[in-house]
């Protein structure tokens, strides 16, 4: 168990901010003692975020070209993956809601968690400026960078193998057809994938395309190792 997981919020010196960014708008439409909800800290913190998640990705990735950075960065800061980090802080449940709001469902929204998180990151950097801010959120990106990462080998292991072939080696893999067993309606087909003259790994499937994805895995395995 990762007894460092969730994290805990970092620490306010400043805490009518904080405040500030879980006061949805329904919040302050039931309660006029209140004087502002949180969608300026939400504009805030969405800025503060994407330029960190650039920043972090820039510097853990330098072999990474832009396109797959600019698509690693929107996977990082997307309304699921932000409700995600809300979650992990139980904002939901330290959000300020007017009663509509709570009664259908709002702690528990994609949008208004997303905008929740947002909002204290927003608030958290007028509090304690950036560098706070970047502690506080690299090891979150670092963490959800791994995660997408291995989700996207899982789904498409031949781009990945490819990029790599290409990045260290300088060369296209090479996917052969090494075998064919099972009778015409149960065909098992097995590739072996190459980089120059070196195997880097053997896979099989029902199909070529199945196989050859089947190697690619076996080939990220060996060269990522265990």
């Amino acid at each position: 168990m990762d007894r460092s997981w969730p994290p805990a919020l970092p620490a306010f010196r400043d805490v009518s901010l904080l405040v500030r960014a879980l006061t949805h708008r329904s919040y302050l439409n039931e309660h006029a003692d209140s004087i502002e909800d949180n969608e300026r800290l939400e504009f805030l913190g969405d800025a503060v975020l994407d330029f960190l998640a650039g920043a972090v990705l820039y510097n853990k990735f330098p072999e990474m070209d832009e396109g797959r950075l600019t698509r690693l960065r929107a996977a990082l800061v997307n309304t699921e993956q932000l409700a995600a980090f809300a979650s992990d802080f139980q904002l939901g449940e330290k959000l300020r809601l007017g009663k509509g709001e709570h009664d259908t469902g709002g702690r528990q929204r994609a949008t208004l968690l997303c905008a929740a998180f947002e909002a204290t990151i927003g608030a958290y950097y007028l509090d304690s400026g950036l560098e706070a801010v970047r502690a506080f959120v690299e090891p979150l990106f670092d963490r959800a960078a791994s995660q997408v990462l291995v989700a996207e080998k899982d789904v498409d292991p031949k781009s990945h193998f490819q990029e790599w072939a290409q990045s260290e080696r300088g060369q296209t893999p090479r996917y052969v057809q090494v075998g064919i067993t099972g009778p015409d309606h149960s065909r098992l087909y097995t590739v072996e994938v190459f980089v120059g003259d070196e195997s880097f790994g053997v896979g099989s499937g029902p199909n070529k395309q199945a196989a050859a994805q089947s190697a690619a895995r076996a080939a990220l395995d060996k060269v990522n190792g265990p």
